[in-house]
């Protein structure tokens, strides 16, 4: 039997200032995330970053949480469920880089009945920081998995992407169309991550599929920077003060990296993005919703699947 682990990053157990600590602890420690010196860097976040953000961050959960849980957690394990009935024959299961349920005991549990396993990142865009902890996890458990780098190039998932952009921006008479990335630090990139190229091919991707979609009104952005030090530019939030003051008062954003809702496009975006945006002198704030429970997209991830464990068994052959 073949099986199928879908990775996410991952979410607190709780919206509660004690779980949103213990996450917030698991994913700032990873030295994939954060590149300084634990020496240097561990001092600093439990004396400082984790006292004042545990709680500032805990209320924003509890701004986006629902009946369910976590959307995050809630629609990667809808992914996983659809997925699972495209491919009967496999066993189809979800993991969370921090957080539950972890990729070692979900790993452990598929190789119990599985011959061949898929590790399936939901990120299409490589980057260290997302990417190198979850490969880091599954190589520790020393299952043979056959992983997936990215998916930001297959033409399936643009054209849905594409689709997705198309029938937002024929709701309304958009000024500016802001594809925003997760933004990564800017010393990741000089140390050659290919993640700023994946996204902007991501962007052209799209352009490519939209030939009425003016290509002077789009443009690649980042977004969700923490701490100090230079991350990757331009700024979503400085991009959208600076379109106001050039009269581009109607924005439609697109978040590519996100493939399901999560604090970053609920809260980052539909709340604090959208206040600076309206305190600018902005008029209408649109998001073109991530992939979600998006029947499609199970199917590429379905596709994908099986295409990655072909390739892998012709490059043995």
């Amino acid at each position: 039997m073949n099986g199928l682990l879908l990775v996410n990053l991952g979410s607190p157990a709780s919206p509660t200032t004690a779980d949103v600590r213990q996450y917030l602890q698991q994913f700032l420690s990873d030295r994939n995330v954060i590149e300084m010196p634990p020496a240097l860097w561990q001092p600093l976040l439990r004396g400082i970053i984790l006292p004042t953000r545990s709680w500032r961050s805990a209320t924003f959960y509890q701004h986006i949480w629902t009946q369910e849980g976590s959307p995050l957690v809630v629609y990667t394990q809808r992914m996983a469920q659809q997925v699972q009935q495209l491919l009967p024959d496999w066993q189809v299961a979800y993991a969370m880089t921090y957080g539950q349920p972890a990729i070692g005991p979900a790993l452990r549990q598929l190789a119990q009945t599985c011959d061949h396993i898929v590790l399936l990142p939901l990120f299409p865009q490589y980057t260290q920081s997302t990417h190198a902890g979850i490969f880091q996890q599954a190589r520790a458990t020393g299952i043979a998995v056959t992983a997936v780098q990215h998916f930001y190039d297959q033409p399936a998932y643009l054209d849905i992407l594409a689709d997705q952009v198309w029938h937002a921006y024929q709701q309304a008479d958009f000024d500016a169309v802001l594809f925003s990335y997760h933004s990564i630090p800017s010393a990741m990139v000089r140390h050659g991550d290919p993640y700023p190229t994946e996204c902007q091919t991501t962007t052209q991707g799209v352009l490519d599929r939209l030939p009425d979609l003016p290509v002077d009104k789009v443009q690649t952005v980042y977004q969700s920077k923490f701490g100090p030090l230079p991350w990757q530019k331009p700024y979503l939030k400085n991009t959208l003060m600076q379109l106001v003051e050039l009269g581009k008062r109607n924005v439609l954003i697109v978040t590519p990296s996100f493939v399901a809702d999560c604090l970053e496009t609920l809260e980052e975006d539909y709340v604090q993005n959208y206040q600076t945006f309206k305190a600018s002198g902005g008029d209408n704030f649109q998001l073109v919703p991530p992939m979600n429970d998006d029947p499609r997209f199970s199917r590429f991830l379905a596709d994908l699947a099986q295409q990655r464990l072909t390739e892998a068994g012709d490059a043995h052959a």
